[in-house]
């Protein structure tokens, strides 16, 4: 057993951001499955939505967030984040993220959804600079301890006390060492989820490997409410390869040119949706090509921009006509196959404005969260944004807190005295692959209720066989991770069957239109 004063699950902007604002004051473990730079924050392309230009105003930023959040956004916390987002930038500086400056300024971009230009950013590759900077940060601190490779299983409660107690209070986690095969306990006065979300439960997704819904699934295993997990984010196109798992094709070519085609019989689609074609928002396009493909039985549609320059497309777009290359696709000649992919998970842990949940001593920031500022979808660059913002509030209510933080009583040590090895790995393979599957097909962009319950049955029906090879056999990344996925397909399918509305990312042909009011999908365990 290990004791710190802080346990924290994730080494993301949320988690780093959390473990360097309370490093002056106590003793931080960060823990990581994989890599340290495993988690969706070193993929971000984009960048962090601020208002520092000029003619903008908070007014402006937080207005344009609950147009996209389809009113299910809650205000206090879109104005709690839009105002403490130029301090969070200042702090990027000072940890020396190189942003892309117009002479002394910051340069500016504007995306979809946003009325000004506010997107700081670093190249089309921001989360890894903002990465790299925090952990150098975090490395550098004497008091942060980093420790990769370890898969968490469950949240340390009041049940694990060596003298039991039903109080729910956290008192960390039980983590797997990847490399040893061995269960620890890590424990704390204070635990922070920043474990980020669950994008791993579809079949195609461009979220990390990892991102299989670990702190979601413990929190609400717990005892911790869970809201607006119907609420999932597709990005329209994503590369189609088997090998390439989420390769994501940017927006921008479509905004040069780019065409979606039937593959088969070569007739562009899009006009027949919407009259803004190919340039319509994110989720109407996404549907289209979901459309085609479920009604033609397609396993893909094309995007081709190969009408235009050649020279002009691959100087363009570089890195990905390199990439495509690679894979034997000349863009410049040909189309490019593409599915939409779950692109980001809005529902979540439900927090309030310190990042506290439901139970004593656990806190939770970033993408793993329900906070209220994204609502019913998330407004492009509010999450590197929410990471940084909600890190930094739970750190300071923690530090706020200390003296009300009692130390950690006994804990009882991991027991798998009545357990084996695994005879049958190929179990959880084939699980896998049906709970993607499934979800994809039944609770993807569009749904029916007919579809959901389809879903619900297989997952009532894999439970039980999941929890009895649980408890039989030692755990693998691969087994907990096979836990959390089939908990958040449960708890996604579980909302969805719940809303009777189609509202933002929630689109169901069996109820087409808006309710009056919004109102929050929450989960009580």
């Amino acid at each position: 057993m290990s004791e710190y004063d802080v346990i924290i699950v994730g080494s993301g902007a949320a988690g780093l951001t959390a473990a360097i604002a309370l490093a002056d004051h106590c003793k931080v473990l960060v823990l990581a499955k994989g890599e340290l730079t495993g988690g969706s924050t070193a993929w971000a392309q984009g960048g962090i939505a601020a208002v520092l230009d000029a003619g903008d105003t908070f007014d402006n930023h937080i207005d344009d967030t609950m147009v996209a959040g389809a009113g299910l956004n809650r205000r206090e916390t879109v104005e709690f984040v839009v105002e403490n987002a130029p301090s969070a930038i200042e702090r990027l500086v000072e940890m020396g993220v190189p942003f892309n400056k117009d002479a002394e300024a910051l340069h500016l971009t504007r995306e979809g959804g946003h009325s000004h230009r506010r997107i700081v950013h670093v190249d089309d590759a921001t989360g890894w600079a903002v990465q790299a900077a925090l952990l150098k940060t975090a490395e550098a601190h004497p008091n942060i301890t980093l420790m990769p490779g370890q898969a968490c299983v469950d949240l340390i409660t009041g049940r694990h006390e060596e003298r039991y107690s039903g109080s729910g209070r956290v008192w960390g986690v039980y983590a797997l060492d990847e490399k040893t095969g061995k269960v620890h306990a890590h424990v704390g006065r204070a635990t922070i989820l920043a474990s980020g979300g669950a994008g791993r439960v579809y079949q195609f997704s461009t979220a990390p490997r990892g991102a299989t819904g670990d702190g979601i699934a413990m929190a609400w295993r717990a005892g911790c409410r869970v809201s607006n997990m119907e609420m999932m984010q597709f990005h329209p196109t994503c590369l189609y390869n088997l090998d390439v798992k989420n390769f994501l094709i940017t927006e921008a070519v479509r905004g040069e040119g780019g065409i979606l085609k039937h593959p088969v019989t070569g007739h562009r689609y899009m006009p027949d949706y919407d009259a803004r074609a190919e340039l319509a928002p994110r989720d109407v396009v996404a549907r289209a090509n979901d459309d085609q493909i479920k009604r033609s039985g397609l396993d893909y549609v094309h995007l081709d921009i190969s009408h235009l320059d050649p020279d002009f497309v691959a100087g363009h777009f570089p890195n990905i006509y390199e990439k495509l290359l690679t894979l034997g696709i000349d863009m410049t000649r040909q189309p490019i196959p593409v599915v939409p992919a779950q692109h980001y998970t809005c529902g979540g842990i439900l927090i309030d404005l310190a990042g506290r949940t439901d139970l004593p001593g656990l806190y939770a920031a970033g993408e793993c969260t329900e906070s209220g500022l994204h609502g019913a979808n998330r407004l492009a660059s509010n999450s590197l944004l929410e990471c940084f913002v909600f890190g930094e509030a739970a750190a300071k209510d923690i530090i706020a807190r200390w003296e009300q933080l009692e130390p950690p009583p006994p804990i009882r040590p991991w027991d798998e005295s009545r357990v084996t090895d695994s005879d049958e790995e190929v179990i959880i393979k084939q699980n896998w692959t049906e709970i993607r599957r499934f979800m994809w097909n039944y609770v993807g962009i569009v749904r029916t209720t007919k579809r959901l319950e389809r879903a619900q049955h297989r997952i009532n029906m894999m439970t039980g066989e999941v929890e009895d090879y649980y408890g039989h056999f030692r755990v693998t990344t691969d087994l907990i991770e096979l836990r959390n996925l089939l908990q958040c397909a449960d708890l996604i399918v579980k909302s969805a069957l719940h809303r009777k509305e189609s509202r933002g990312l929630h689109y169901t042909l069996d109820y087409p239109d808006l309710l009056p009011q919004a109102v929050d999908t929450v989960l009580v365990p």
